[in-house]
């Protein structure tokens, strides 16, 4: 199959990429290389793999629908995106172009290229701040907590409406705090594992009591490709955790079991637009893709810890404009 991965220079997508170029697969990568984060850590993410790598931006619709003419892939994995619950409320019309047109923009590409498979990365945040734990596909969401969440959101209905305008076969994968080798380096796992590494101080948000559903980026992997063979509603959801929660003290205290060091904890409040919990019911991603996680937080933190330590790359915080 010719498969497209977009953001596929990135901390999932290139894991994606390595998977798929495992089973013979022909990949492009679509990834702007954005600042983000320091642009060379993408670049050694996919630096061993043999696949084309097209710098384009998906809000430049023009050379998006050229570049799929010229490819016409059986699938593309959208894994590109503006991330980030805080730098969106900094920055709302960016997410906005980048998440919402981008996304739209890919789709009519895909639709005039003749593809026919479209996955698309969601994010648990769509849920906001509902009452049901676990968090289950069929939930109504009436109201997200962040501008992230909105673009997500709306990245799922235009894949609705796609799916039912045109038979395109769409599946939405909901995505669980994901963590494992080559995180990028402003998410929590990698920020706490640096500063505790370096006896530097960490920031706490909040009282420490809030849950998150960490993912182990392998077990997100299996979930992907088992949406790649999914023959039965031409559209349909699903999450992609772990089913277990985890606080944040807890967290920290894991890192610093592995890490081998006592954390250094600044405290502040809690930031606007967090969610204080997030909890997937895979019940249905079990049944149907044959998704089963097989790395929970206690082994998947050391594992992490251990690429830590082993790795040799550029370490740049989020720019000050985006943070």
């Amino acid at each position: 199959m010719k498969i497209i991965v977009t953001g596929g220079a990135g901390f999932i997508g290139s894991h994606v990429v390595r998977a798929l170029l495992k089973k013979g697969e022909t990949v492009t990568i679509i990834d702007n290389f954005d600042d983000f984060y320091n642009p060379e850590i993408k670049r050694n993410n996919i630096a061993d793999l043999d696949c084309e790598i097209a710098p384009v931006d998906l809000r430049d619709e023009k050379e998006i629908h050229q570049l799929l003419q010229r490819i016409k892939p059986d699938a593309i994995i959208h894994l590109a995106a503006r991330a980030g619950v805080r730098p969106s409320i900094q920055n709302p019309k960016l997410y906005l172009e980048t998440n919402v047109n981008g996304t739209l923009n890919l789709l009519e590409g895909a639709r005039a290229s003749g593809c026919h498979r479209f996955l698309f990365a969601s994010s648990s945040s769509v849920y906001g701040l509902s009452k049901v734990v676990p968090f289950h596909e069929a939930l109504p969401l009436p109201q997200t907590l962040s501008p992230y969440a909105a673009t997500k959101l709306a990245g799922e209905q235009l894949c609705g409406n796609f799916s039912y305008l045109y038979g395109m076969r769409t599946i939405c994968l909901r995505f669980f705090t994901v963590y494992g080798p080559a995180q990028r380096p402003d998410l929590a796992i990698h920020r706490f594992t640096d500063a505790i590494s370096h006896g530097e101080p960490i920031k706490q948000f909040g009282d420490g009591s809030t849950r998150r559903d960490y993912t182990y980026i392998d077990d997100i992997v299996q979930g992907v490709l088992g949406a790649m063979t999914y023959e039965r509603e031409l559209f349909d959801i699903f999450n992609l955790g772990e089913n277990e929660t985890t606080t944040l003290s807890a967290l920290i205290t894991m890192i610093e079991q592995a890490v081998g060091c006592k954390a250094i904890i600044e405290h502040f409040p809690e930031q606007p637009g967090d969610m204080p919990l997030t909890c997937a019911d895979i019940s249905k991603a079990q049944r149907l893709l044959g998704y089963q996680p097989t790395t929970p937080l206690a082994i998947g933190i050391p594992k992490f810890v251990e690429w830590h330590k082993a790795a040799k790359r550029p370490t740049v915080p989020l720019r000050s404009s985006l943070s």
